[in-house]
């Protein structure tokens, strides 16, 4: 990712989530075959992922579901008007 850049790229922020998949697949102890068994994603999927950080997003939300990260998503598209409100503010 270009340290000049405010936001990261959608790239970047594909390749942290499968940085944070390994992790925790690691912890879990699962290999990546056994992740693919109980998970329902195929063992290609799961090691393109991890390799390139390219994903379904079906395949994603069966991976945090086996890991118990399926709250994560909760964050995703929320409302940003009371942030927009609050920078009105201070402009």
């Amino acid at each position: 990712m270009n340290s000049y850049l405010l936001h990261k790229t959608p790239l970047a922020t594909q390749v942290e989530l499968a940085s944070k998949l390994r992790v925790l697949r690691k912890q879990a102890g699962y290999s990546q075959a056994e992740l693919a068994l109980r998970s329902g994603v195929s063992l290609g999927s799961i090691k393109r992922f991890e390799r390139t950080g390219k994903i379904s997003l079906e395949s994603l939300v069966q991976l945090a579901h086996l890991l118990d990260c399926l709250d994560d998503f909760d964050s995703v598209f929320v409302s940003r008007q009371v942030d927009k409100r609050v920078e009105k503010l201070f402009t």
